[in-house]
């Protein structure tokens, strides 16, 4: 029993990584209604900038914040200058966009740091109050920080002006036209938040996976498989999602398929959903007319 609940424990901690990647996924497919492949690699990169802010001598919140800002910054600008001049190419196009951008990211990422493994320090000391039996100071941690930034998310999306404006230009960027409202800095500023949001997955997930150019590609599966489960249309079905995949890929590894392939959790999700419930837990089908 206490196995068992230390696998559940530390799935909601790792649940909460895929959760923050779940939601910066389905971010950018309410405003494009595409998948950004490269949403991992952003993630890493960002993470990595904070690995330099750190290693250059700031402290671990500062270097957070910061890292924060560019990554904000970076998502703006690859909105502005990589995906708004194929917003109306064909999906196969933007697909290989997507495909091309992961792949520039993580060659960059290597040619400047190498791809010799790197430790990220955790912000959370190994003997804290708060760590426990079951859990550690860090995946605590991770859960606290995760729950945060939804909370702020969704404050910022229920009760602002700005967030409201980017929720319509998402959901109806026509009407939201009509009403005055600058779609496409709104979807600009989405791509911003997407960016940094999954920073703070990297920067989260770098201690317990440690730091190369290749840290998200199964995070980013996982991801991807919450995203699913949850509804890619639901942010916050998505985010849900997330936990719930944690704690699925903890068990399984732990009592079905073993830790060496428990990976293949995150594709036989995606397979399910798809075949059973497209539309995702929570997620609603789109009926279109003709």
């Amino acid at each position: 029993m206490d196995t068992f609940l230390q696998q559940v424990l530390s799935g909601l901690a790792t649940g909460g990584i895929y959760a923050s990647v779940a939601l910066a996924l389905v971010m950018i497919y309410q405003a494009t209604h595409h998948v950004n492949f490269a949403q991992g690699e952003m993630a890493m990169f960002s993470t990595y900038i904070a690995w330099t802010l750190i290693d250059g001598g700031l402290s671990y919140w500062l270097a957070f914040v910061l890292t924060l800002a560019l990554s904000f910054v970076a998502g703006v600008l690859i909105e502005r200058i990589v995906i708004r001049p194929i917003e109306n190419a064909p999906v196969l196009s933007i697909v290989v966009v997507f495909v091309g951008l992961l792949v520039i990211l993580n060659s960059v990422a290597g040619w400047i740091y190498g791809y010799t493994i790197k430790s990220f320090p955790s912000p959370f000391a190994n003997d804290a109050w708060y760590g426990g039996r079951y859990m550690s100071p860090h995946e605590v941690g991770m859960i606290s920080v995760t729950l945060a930034m939804l909370l702020l998310v969704f404050l910022f999306f229920r009760f602002t002006p700005l967030g409201l404006a980017m929720r319509a230009s998402a959901q109806n960027p026509v009407s939201s036209r009509l009403v005055g409202i600058r779609v496409g800095w709104m979807l600009a500023l989405g791509w911003g938040l997407a960016a940094m949001i999954g920073s703070v997955a990297g920067m989260m997930a770098a201690p317990i996976v440690y730091l190369d150019p290749n840290m998200m590609s199964g995070v980013l599966l996982y991801g991807f498989a919450a995203a699913l489960l949850g509804g890619i249309t639901n942010p916050w079905g998505a985010a849900l999602g997330g936990f719930i995949v944690g704690v699925l890929e903890n068990l399984a590894g732990a009592y079905v398929v073993g830790t060496e392939i428990k990976l293949t959790v995150a594709l036989v999700i995606i397979v399910g959903v798809l075949l059973v419930r497209p539309s995702g837990l929570f997620g609603r089908t789109l009926v279109t007319r003709v």
